[in-house]
């Protein structure tokens, strides 16, 4: 039994209609689809959010966007350069990227404490009874759970740099020169 042989202009035509697609719309057809079904299911979610106190939830969702915008960007921003002025006073550079590592657990350490606040902060009047737990479990966990992420994010930063704490010739990426190229500096031949 013998193979077919491949059609060859057939797959140069199937190659030519996803290249004109990805050259039109930007991506790929499968995010397209990825996409349509995400607002899909957000419209259908809303539509069963919606359909009891409706307008409170609206209000819900003006002061969390206000909340967000006026508020909590200002303090990321800050967090950021506090971090960022932090590593700078370093003698060795950190890369770019490392600033990441404390950036991802504190999002999901302050990620968690917005979903949960009444809940760390002690607050049981509705919420006690639906979680079937002790009030007083939830601030421990909390902590616990915050510390667990920065310390897997340090943990990680560690295995990352290790060669190059090491090693008297930088040899990451970010500190080499590239031959041939200045600094900028005007004083540079």
């Amino acid at each position: 039994m013998r193979w077919p042989r491949p059609n060859w202009r057939e797959l140069r035509r199937h190659l030519d209609v996803r290249r004109r697609f990805r050259r039109l719309y930007g991506e790929s057809p499968g995010q397209l689809l990825l996409l349509l079904a995400s607002f899909a299911l957000c419209g259908y979610a809303g539509i069963r959010l919606l359909a009891g106190d409706w307008p409170l939830i609206l209000l819900w969702f003006v002061g969390a966007a206000v909340l967000h915008d006026l508020v909590l960007v200002p303090l990321y921003s800050l967090g950021d350069r506090a971090v960022r002025a932090a590593l700078a006073r370093r003698r060795r550079p950190v890369p770019r990227a490392g600033v990441n590592y404390v950036r991802v657990p504190a999002f999901l350490s302050l990620l968690l404490l917005l979903v949960y606040w009444p809940l760390v902060l002690r607050t049981p009047a509705p919420y006690e009874p639906d979680t079937r737990l002790d009030i007083d479990v939830f601030l421990g966990r909390w902590l616990l759970i915050s510390a667990a992420l920065f310390a897997v994010s340090a943990g990680r930063l560690l295995v990352r740099t290790w060669p190059d704490l090491w090693s008297r010739r930088p040899s990451a990426p970010w500190r080499r020169r590239r031959p041939g190229r200045s600094s900028g500096r005007l004083s540079d031949p």
